[in-house]
């Protein structure tokens, strides 16, 4: 039984046009339910979190140096500064100590 390249483009297409066409489709009130809202609400952040914080422990040299810029960087976050500045901030702790423990 040969595979068909076409049979699992064509079904990536429907799954990803359902998932953005049905909300469209099927929500046209406002959603007045708060725990739905909350849940809305947090959506983006869950999901920049579950992208970046892979990257932030395995793509250095060091897993030490990932931890020691991830505590510096929610350290930075917690007393209010920018996200640019948390940046350059963590990505100067990796650059120096990967300089001293590699």
């Amino acid at each position: 039984m040969g595979h068909n390249i076409y049979v699992y483009i064509f079904l990536m297409f429907a799954v990803t046009y359902c998932i953005r066409a049905l909300p469209l489709t099927l929500i046209r009130k406002e959603i007045k339910n708060k725990t739905v809202r909350s849940f809305l609400h947090y959506v983006p952040y869950v999901t920049l979190a579950v992208m970046t914080f892979p990257a932030i422990l395995w793509e250095t040299a060091s897993v030490w140096s990932a931890l020691a810029a991830l505590a510096v960087s929610i350290w930075l976050a917690w007393r209010g500064k920018s996200l640019l500045v948390i940046a350059v901030v963590s990505c100067l702790v990796v650059f120096g100590l990967e300089l001293f423990l590699c």
